[in-house]
């Protein structure tokens, strides 16, 4: 008999959390997931073994004692970009945790998720192999956790840069989600001049690569890869697009400014997670799009 996989699912109760803990289930593997809050009632599953503590305390790491891993997704943090202790806490100071708690572990794979704000403003598409500058708080403490796990010695570990996953079952503070669900309720949008050019990748493709990464672990121990579709598309664009499949949108372009250290433009170049996890993405930003609206449109 074929012993199932247990994997642990840190920050489960996120978006892309509850998108992985479901696919994995698909496969018959055993999920685990922590989360320092209860997941929201569209968000749970009955078959995910539930642990809720904070992963920046290190003592709380005793509940996890009882359970054995074969593969861990961090998919964790505090996503805002002005609390510098609570990022630095949701980051930094968990990896240091996750590292000694798994040091004598036999872990098979580590899935470190991190981002396209590591990189700072540098020259684009991203590069791996660039070395990264990043300028706000959110980046460098991303940076500094990629960079820990990178150098650390207890375990190997790859590191996911994702860059804009959008899609179905998204919080609602998202530009894409908060875009359609506007455009649904025919509300105004607020939004700046529209001119930064981001990399919008939707969700399955994003679950796809992580899946492709715990298959493939032994080819990309202690490698950082970036996930992303590979091509920058203007924020004016994207709101063009929602307008047209929706039937309406109210723009109002210049309402809101530029973050202090947001890059004009923002994508990868994906060629290594091609040839490394022979990883493409699937779904196209028109059909990604239909696919989001036509969610929101049957839960308004």
């Amino acid at each position: 008999m074929i012993k199932k996989k247990n994997i642990l699912i840190l920050g489960v109760t996120g978006f892309l959390g509850f998108h992985l803990a479901k696919r994995v289930l698909k496969l018959g593997w055993n999920v685990y997931g922590v989360s320092k809050h209860k997941p929201k009632k569209y968000r749970i599953i009955s078959k995910v073994k539930y642990l809720f503590f904070d992963l920046s305390k290190e003592k709380k790491f005793i509940l996890l004692n009882k359970y054995s891993f074969d593969h861990v997704v961090n998919l964790s943090g505090y996503a805002e970009h002005k609390n510098k202790t609570l990022t630095n806490a949701g980051h930094l100071k968990t990896v240091k945790n996750l590292c000694n708690y798994f040091k004598n572990r036999k872990l098979k794979s580590f899935i470190q998720i991190g981002s396209s704000d590591e990189y700072g403003k540098l020259n684009t598409p991203y590069l791996e192999t660039q070395k990264c500058k990043p300028s706000g708080i959110y980046g460098k403490s991303k940076l500094k956790s990629t960079t820990y796990l990178i150098n650390q010695n207890r375990f190997s570990v790859t590191i996911l840069r994702f860059f804009l996953v959008y899609g179905p079952f998204q919080d609602l503070n998202r530009f894409m989600s908060q875009l359609i669900v506007t455009a649904l309720k025919r509300k105004k949008f607020k939004t700046t001049l529209g001119n930064q050019c981001r990399d919008f990748l939707y969700v399955s493709d994003a679950i796809n690569a992580i899946i492709k990464s715990i298959m493939r672990h032994r080819k990309v121990k202690n490698d950082i890869i970036n996930i992303g579709y590979g091509k920058c598309i203007k924020l004016k664009k994207i709101i063009q697009l929602v307008k047209i499949e929706t039937k309406y949108l109210n723009p109002i372009y210049g309402s809101i400014p530029l973050r202090k250290h947001e890059p004009l433009k923002n994508y990868p170049n994906i060629k290594k997670a091609k040839k490394k996890l022979n990883w493409y993405p699937k779904i196209s930003l028109h059909q990604g799009i239909r696919k989001t609206i036509l969610f929101y449109k049957y839960r308004l």
